[in-house]
């Protein structure tokens, strides 16, 4: 049963849009949101992948984030780009850096509003256990100096530089490198215009008991990366970087607080790769199919996902990373479909002494 305030709440159309235009990857990251590398790609064919890009256009978002899976695995990802920027709506693109060179630089630098690169770890040995391929450290460098190049290089002309950044997603086995990243990897890229540093959340892999257990951050790391003066550092040793972000979470669209309370409707569509919209962005369930459906229908039933009586009691709950974990899994569990669920069921427990092994 829906409460009136929360009907009244509502809003047509959703201000912000994911896109995870496919689960291939070449990583296997332990915390992976998606599970991407370890289920079929799901990518749909270039024609009907226009098509949602003609759809997200008519819903006039404030941007459409393309991620993964490995976005730039996809073929005909260009055109699928041009399309949405045609139509008027700025793109970001989430990507590990995988199969970055000159030319595909160029045209990300040149369609993309912002490029979001991740990196896990200060140095090869961290990241590339993290992200569970070895190279993939090395690969992300290379990008970063591409797009820093492509920057400084644009910023000599009219039309502006590229604008790129690190996304760092903290864990226990990274937390410690947060001061090297600054101080060692950032300025390696004199056009670097952003470092955000964001705890992992319990989605996916992440929301697994000995994951949680083992590499989440606890509540003790969660309040030092809160800290200002932790902030003040940072910022100070990534010299020349813009701006230097620390969250404890991904912000409201993963709050628990946000959901339990509707103090702050999300305003994301998530998207999975073959058009199926998740009721709340990172959780297992979908609401339809956004290219069988008025998205209106189908965001309708997203915000009611999100006020629905279960979501609300198990996040209500939540105190800890380990609280969250659990209530995550409980509403994977209850809004999965059979084939998620099976999915599910298959993943393998997180354990201390096998890290990655596992993968």
């Amino acid at each position: 049963m829906i409460e009136l305030d929360f009907i009244m709440s509502f809003t047509p159309l959703p201000a912000f849009v994911i896109w995870d235009i496919t689960y291939a990857c070449p990583l296997r990251c332990s915390h992976c949101y998606s599970e991407s590398g370890r289920r079929p790609k799901r990518e749909l064919p270039q024609e009907e992948m226009l098509r949602l890009a003609d759809v997200l256009v008519s819903m006039r978002p404030r941007a459409v984030d393309i991620s993964g899976g490995e976005p730039l695995l996809v073929k005909g990802l260009q055109e699928v780009a041009a399309r949405i920027v045609a139509g008027g709506v700025p793109i970001r693109i989430y990507t590990s850096g995988h199969g970055v060179d000159e030319v595909s630089a160029g045209w990300i630098g040149r369609l993309f509003s912002i490029v979001h690169v991740s990196v896990d770890g200060a140095d090869a040995a961290v990241h590339d256990f993290i992200r569970g391929r070895e190279g993939s450290f090395e690969e992300a460098m290379n990008a970063l100096s591409l797009f820093d190049h492509l920057a400084g290089h644009r910023g000599e002309r009219a039309g502006g530089q590229v604008e790129f950044g690190i996304d760092f997603t903290v864990v226990q086995s990274n937390f410690h490198q947060l001061e090297r990243l600054c101080s060692e990897v950032a300025p390696r890229f004199p056009h670097l215009r952003f470092l955000s540093l964001s705890s992992a959340v319990p989605s996916g892999l992440a929301n697994r008991a000995g994951y949680a257990e083992h590499e989440l951050l606890t509540d003790e790391q969660r309040a030092v990366l809160r800290d200002s003066e932790l902030a003040a550092r940072l910022r100070v040793l990534a010299r020349g970087v813009a701006r230097v972000v620390l969250s404890d979470t991904l912000g409201p669209p993963m709050q628990p607080n946000q959901i339990a309370t509707t103090k702050a409707f999300r305003r994301v569509m998530h998207i999975e790769p073959n058009g199926k919209v998740r009721g709340i962005s990172q959780y297992e369930g979908t609401v339809g199919n956004i290219l069988e459906e008025p998205p209106e229908v189908i965001w309708r039933r997203a915000e009611e996902r999100q006020c629905d009586a279960f979501v609300r009691r198990e996040l209500s709950e939540v105190r800890t990373m380990k609280d969250w974990a659990a209530a995550a899994r409980n509403i994977d569990r209850h809004f999965g479909s059979s084939e998620e669920l099976m999915r599910i069921s298959r993943r393998k427990e997180h354990t201390a002494e096998a890290h990655c092994k596992d993968f």
